[in-house]
C-alpha cells in the first residue's frame, strides 16, 4: 500500500490542511465553526489493515479532497503542483513526438494523469498502473470532476497492479516516457539499493523499457543525492527540478535515455 502513494506528509492531518488556530473539526478556540469540516465519503481496507489502518477518501466543500490511510495524509487535492510538473516537464523533453507512449506509475487522485493528458500531444497513448482498484473506482466516481474524468479519457488504459511488474514485463523500448509518482519517492536512508523502483537493478529494467531518447521522470518528497548518483550511473542524463512556492518544495528528477 504505502509504496504506491505520496502526499503532504506521513503525519496526521495538520494546520496546513485546516488553517491556523483551528481544531480538526474546523473550529476556533471559542468553538465557532470557521471552516467546513472534512467528511469521510468512502472507506476501504488495506492489505495490512492492522498496521496501516483503513484507506479513506475525505471531502470538504465541493471540490477539496484528501486521501488518508490510518489518519495519515497521503494526498491533498489542493497541493499538486509538483505532481503536475512531473508530467509537463517530461512532455517538454519529448516535444516533437506526435504519438508518445507514456506509463504513469501511481494513479492517486489522477492529477499527474490529467496533467499528462494536457501536456502530451493528442496522439499520445497513456497507461496508468495503480495497485489498488478502489483508488481507480474513486477516480471514476467522486474524484472524476476534479480531473475532468482523466481515467475515462479514450487515450488512457488502466493497469491494475504494481508498476514495477508492468515495467519488468514490458518488451524493450515499450515507452517513450515513464513517470513514477509514488509515495515519498526515492529515499535511500529507508529504501536501500534493492528498492524495486529506485535501486540499480530497477533503474536498469526501467531503462530497458524506455525507447532511445525517451525520459524517466521521478517525483520525490525530498532531494536524495545517492539516488541521483544511481540514476546517472544507470545511463541517464539527469536534471533536478525543485517545484513549488515558499516552504517545502518537492523534487522532480528527469533522466533522458
Amino acid at each position: 500500500m504505502g509504496a504506491v502513494y505520496h502526499g503532504l506528509c506521513p503525519g496526521l492531518i495538520d494546520d496546513r490542511l485546516r488553517g491556523p488556530g483551528l481544531d480538526a473539526a474546523g473550529h476556533d478556540g471559542y468553538g465557532r465553526a470557521l471552516m467546513k469540516p472534512w467528511r469521510t465519503i468512502a472507506t476501504a481496507p488495506t492489505d495490512d489493515r492492522e498496521e496501516e489502518g483503513d484507506l479513506e477518501l475525505r471531502q470538504r466543500g465541493e471540490d477539496e479532497f484528501l486521501i488518508t490511510v490510518g489518519g495519515r495524509v497521503l494526498m491533498n487535492s489542493t497541493v499538486r503542483s509538483s505532481e503536475e510538473a512531473l508530467s509537463t516537464l517530461a512532455a517538454a523533453e519529448l516535444a516533437g513526438r506526435p504519438t508518445p507512449r507514456v506509463l504513469v506509475g501511481g494513479l492517486g487522485m489522477g492529477f499527474t494523469l490529467r496533467a499528462a493528458l494536457d501536456a502530451f500531444p493528442p496522439g499520445a497513448r497513456i497507461t496508468v498502473a495503480e495497485l489498488n482498484p478502489i483508488v481507480v473506482e474513486w477516480c471514476r466516481g467522486p474524484l472524476a470532476a476534479a480531473t475532468r474524468n482523466a481515467v475515462g479519457d479514450p487515450r488512457v488504459r488502466v493497469a491494475i497492479g504494481d508498476v514495477a511488474r508492468v515495467i519488468a514485463d514490458a518488451p524493450k523500448a515499450s515507452f517513450d516516457a515513464i513517470l513514477l509518482d509514488l509515495y515519498e519517492g526515492p529515499n535511500t536512508a529507508y529504501q536501500g539499493r534493492d528498492s524495486p523502483f529506485y535501486g540499480p537493478a530497477a533503474l536498469a529494467r526501467t531503462k530497458a523499457a524506455i525507447a532511445p531518447g525517451g525520459v524517466l521522470g521521478v517525483w520525490s518528497e525530498d532531494a536524495d543525492a545517492p539516488f541521483v548518483k544511481r540514476f546517472s550511473a544507470a545511463g541517464f542524463a539527469v536534471t533536478t527540478h525543485r517545484v513549488g512556492r515558499g516552504g517545502r518544495k518537492h523534487v522532480v528528477y528527469l533522466g533522458r535515455r
